[in-house]
């Protein structure tokens, strides 16, 4: 997917955040979490605007964003759908939470609604084990969901 982000408001915009933290390569994560919370994202744009204005290789950049699961290079859904896939969730059905999840909303996991309401990701753990298995759609926390729960928690989103 391009960038749908101009590229004079990324140069601004990063420029802006990255003076915040005086430039500072050893502030990467914390930049990037602000840069991704004002775009929503982090295309290959963004990152390459964010490793010349801290002076990093890009690869640094690209390294950081792949490896932490909260970061993304792809727009999320206006509610991201976040299942748990830990030990507990998984013994528990959250596989089958999320088959549902993906019939019901013809996506898969990993990706966003054409409409761009939704979009769905699984976690290894949300940290609620004993509220197995568990979603998120947004900060809310969903426990105990059954394949039966899916489709009046996508109505109450709609």
């Amino acid at each position: 997917m391009a960038c749908q982000i101009k590229e004079n408001e990324i140069k601004e915009k990063v420029t802006e955040i990255c003076s915040e933290f005086k430039n500072d390569p050893n502030d990467l994560i914390a930049i990037l979490h602000k840069t991704q919370n004002h775009f929503g994202f982090l295309p290959k744009e963004v990152q390459a605007a964010i490793a010349e204005t801290v002076k990093v290789p890009q690869a640094k950049v690209y390294g950081i964003v792949t490896f932490y699961s909260y970061f993304t290079m792809e727009p999320r859904g206006k509610h991201p759908i976040s299942i748990c896939m830990g030990t507990a969730c998984y013994v528990k059905g959250a596989e089958k939470v999320l088959k549902e999840f993906e019939s019901k909303l013809e996506i898969k996991n990993g990706q966003t609604t054409p409409d761009g309401k939704f979009s769905m990701n699984t976690l290894r753990c949300i940290g609620a084990c004993g509220l197995a298995p568990v979603i998120m759609i947004g900060e809310k926390v969903y426990g105990g969901v059954k394949q039966e729960d899916v489709s009046k928690i996508i109505k109450e989103y709609e």
